[in-house]
């Protein structure tokens, strides 16, 4: 439960959150009229093109691209969907490299082949109830992350989240590391100097003074089976117009 204080603050944040994203819309709109594109994507899809690669044989058609934060861009500058699923169980970043294996089948196999270097960062988890999406708010900027991270953590707005950016750059996206239930502002301020003085060290060994208004969420492991199959066999096979 939250107490008044921090169900106000939650609203203040989620005021904020509405009135940026509008401005930002605003913004976006002006740029296009004077012909301005979006900067992150163009060097996304540059990147792509230069290193990304189309091969086919009898049995199967393989592309190499680059990760935006929702699709693979390939060398030929289209968006290939990623299931959710599997973005989120690997935890995928903005640039890192992907191959597409296409079979004859029509089912799609992607497999991650250049991750980016990442770094963490913790903030608060704010929902934007219009669009239905949720955000990270760290560090002065706003991350979206994907729906099913949030659902596989169990995250609700208000929640500490532990996400993954690019190391260099800049990014529209996040990737969901953890999410700390309900915690307190006390606990808030604990975590943070725990995760400095830890510097990279693994969330799920993280142990909290008193243990008790916070609940540390991971991916659930549904079966031995399941956790030995590779993430990249975990999505479901669709169809795409290529």
């Amino acid at each position: 439960m939250f107490t008044k204080e921090e169900k106000e603050r939650l609203f203040e944040l989620q005021q904020l959150i509405e009135d940026a994203q509008a401005s930002l819309n605003h913004v976006k709109t002006v740029l296009k009229e004077f012909g301005v594109r979006d900067v992150i994507k163009d060097e996304l899809t540059e990147r792509a093109r230069n290193i990304g690669q189309i091969g086919a044989d009898e049995q199967s058609t393989i592309i190499e691209g680059v990760f935006d934060g929702q699709h693979m861009i390939g060398p030929d500058g289209k968006q290939y969907t990623v299931p959710a699923n599997y973005a989120s169980k690997s935890k995928l970043v903005e640039g890192d490299i992907l191959k597409l294996t296409i079979s004859q089948d029509g089912s799609f196999v992607y497999k991650q082949i250049g991750p980016v270097e990442r770094k963490r960062l913790v903030g608060v988890l704010v929902k934007d109830e219009e669009k239905n999406e949720y955000r990270v708010l760290a560090e002065g900027q706003s991350f979206r992350v994907l729906l099913a991270s949030v659902t596989y953590f169990k995250g609700e707005a208000g929640d500490e989240a532990v996400i993954l950016v690019p190391q260099d750059g800049e990014s529209k996206w996040a990737a969901v590391e953890n999410i700390i239930k309900n915690l307190s502002v006390k606990k808030q301020k604990q975590y943070k100097t725990l995760m400095e003085e830890r510097g990279a060290g693994t969330e799920s060994e993280l142990l909290l003074d008193d243990g008790a208004d916070a609940e540390l969420s991971d991916h659930p492991t549904e079966s031995e089976e399941d956790a030995e199959t590779p993430p990249e066999h975990q999505g479901k096979p669709f169809d795409l117009n290529i």
